[in-house]
């Protein structure tokens, strides 16, 4: 299976090592990732708070690069980045004036066609059964709080995917691994997403709540398929600990870590070294 690939800024960036474990984790279950040519941000997190036709520009060009080069389908593992490509999506497909402006703006043909997916619908795609017969090594002990923080699933109108409040997608599939998920309260609550710069009192007390309730449900790890949610509760996690004279010591996981290493992929390879908080 070849799919189309929008790593957007952070995968390039700051959360490369999401990227590394993504590609590792998908080459593993036989899934090729085709990078968009020439790809630029979507827009995420201020254009739409500054220009309306430029928020749908943004990620309307990358939708363009997509059929330009006949990709169906696009893989954006970055929540914000998906639900602002589904947006655009939605947006173009209900109106042909602003399919019109935005191809001359673009200066590439747009029709809202493509169908953007997360990580976890990629995995999806792929049999439950063929996964767990590659599994070499069963995530037993694992106690993960599967965490989908705010734009997973939200908002429901434009994403589409798993119950919005109470979502299980994470949960079924790690259970075939053979984790034990918990049952917790936080999993679709803000972390305080890009707020890391601008406002980190507000990031360090969300995060704080979200490591809290994992642990008082006997979460032994936290697992994320977002790059900003990862870096609130890992990164962040020090200064989490070091504000509110706690020790949370959660090891926040990729879906992709976790499925990783069910199928014997090495944690170096995956990129886990690279996290704040390791397993000791």
């Amino acid at each position: 299976m070849e799919i189309g690939y929008y790593p957007g800024c952070a995968l390039h960036g700051s959360s490369n090592d999401y990227e590394t474990s993504v590609r590792s984790c998908l080459g593993k279950l036989g899934v090729g990732l085709r990078e968009l040519d020439d790809w630029i941000c979507c827009g995420a997190t201020a254009a739409h708070s500054l220009n309306h036709k430029l928020a749908v520009a943004l990620p309307a060009r990358n939708l363009a690069l997509a059929k330009r080069d006949g990709m169906t389908e696009l893989l954006a593992p970055c929540p914000m980045c998906s639900m602002e490509l589904l947006r655009a999506n939605r947006a173009l497909a209900a109106c042909s004036r602003l399919r019109k402006e935005i191809s001359e703006i673009v200066e590439l043909e747009v029709d809202g066609s493509t169908r953007v997916l997360n990580l976890i619908q990629v995995v999806q795609k792929i049999n439950l059964d063929a996964i767990v017969r590659q599994v070499v090594r069963p995530l037993n002990g694992f106690r993960p709080a599967c965490y989908y923080g705010c734009l997973l699933t939200r908002p429901p109108q434009d994403v589409q995917f798993d119950d919005c409040e109470q979502p299980s997608s994470m949960e079924t599939l790690l259970a075939a691994l053979g984790a034990d998920p918990v049952d917790w309260n936080y999993k679709t609550e803000c972390c305080g997403a890009g707020m890391t710069l601008a406002d980190e009192e507000t990031v360090l007390n969300l995060s704080h709540k979200i490591l809290s309730d994992a642990a008082a449900h006997n979460a032994s790890c936290i697992v994320v398929a977002c790059p900003m949610c990862h870096v609130n509760l890992d990164m962040k996690q020090a200064d989490i600990e070091r504000r509110f004279g706690v020790r949370h010591d959660l090891v926040v996981y990729y879906l992709s870590d976790l499925i990783g290493l069910a199928l014997g992929i090495d944690e170096k390879i995956l990129g886990i070294d690279r996290h704040f908080v390791v397993k000791k």
